[in-house]
């Protein structure tokens, strides 16, 4: 994983989350949490995790009081999903304490100029956005990694999708899943490709010399709010109020 998009983000951030301690983990069944012993917290998607056990992370009970850069550094286990959660969720929560770049308020689709000339490969579910692109009335493909819901292919079925499409919109949860590097390896100069959701790390260089060209995610802005809703089972949906959703434009 020496190239991998987690490898780039532990490099970014390793320097600056020495010396930084985790006052809190919560890992609830939409989204996981990490608060630093700054204040800052940062979110990332509750991987499914197939323990065998009802314990599904071994190191429960001490993950508060480690250190930031070595949860950062869960984020390469390949082993465990929820390890990747938990590095991604302290990652996120460093970013938010390093100065933010220029961000922008507008529609994601508005933003991009979405037409109904345009073929969109849409990576993971987002149905608001669905909606919208519906409305449109662009060509549009769902990939999905348990390709469950109707009208969704798997990624594999959605190759074609991805090489030919003029807009990709990618889940940031699959810097999670290990399958972001694999899915923009298989894009063909699209003109936006878009990295969504509140997993995104809002961190531009991590995404320098990579077809993204934007991040569309979010701070946080309500720090305690935000984790009593991830310990009591809440999305994104719930999230919402206490979050600030902006887009910057790499």
């Amino acid at each position: 994983m020496k190239n991998s998009i987690q490898a780039r983000i532990i490099n970014a951030l390793k320097q600056g989350s020495e010396g930084v301690g985790v006052t809190d983990v919560r890992i609830g069944l939409g989204y996981t949490c990490v608060k630093l012993d700054n204040g800052n917290l940062g979110l990332a998607w509750t991987a499914q995790n197939t323990s065998g056990s009802c314990t599904h992370e071994n190191r429960a009970g001490k993950l508060a009081g480690s250190s930031a850069s070595e949860l950062l550094e869960s984020l390469v286990d390949n082993a465990k999903p929820l390890s990747r959660t938990i590095g991604l969720a302290t990652a996120n929560a460093l970013i938010s304490g390093l100065p933010r770049p220029q961000t922008a308020e507008e529609d994601i689709l508005d933003l991009v100029g979405v037409t109904a000339d345009d073929k969109v490969a849409m990576v993971g579910f987002f149905g608001p956005i669905i909606v919208k692109l519906k409305k449109i009335g662009c060509k549009l493909d769902i990939l999905e990694l348990k390709n469950d819901r109707p009208g969704t292919v798997s990624p594999e079925d959605g190759q074609t999708a991805l090489s030919n499409c003029s807009v990709a919109i990618i889940t940031a949860t699959s810097i999670i899943t290990n399958t972001f590097d694999d899915l923009v390896g298989r894009l063909n100069n699209p003109r936006a490709v878009i990295v969504l959701g509140p997993s995104t790390p809002m961190y531009p260089q991590v995404f320098a010399n990579t077809p993204v060209t934007h991040l569309a995610g979010s701070l946080v802005k309500d720090a305690a709010m935000a984790a009593k809703v991830v310990s009591e089972g809440g999305g994104t949906m719930l999230l919402r109020p206490y979050l600030d959703f902006r887009t910057i434009c790499l």
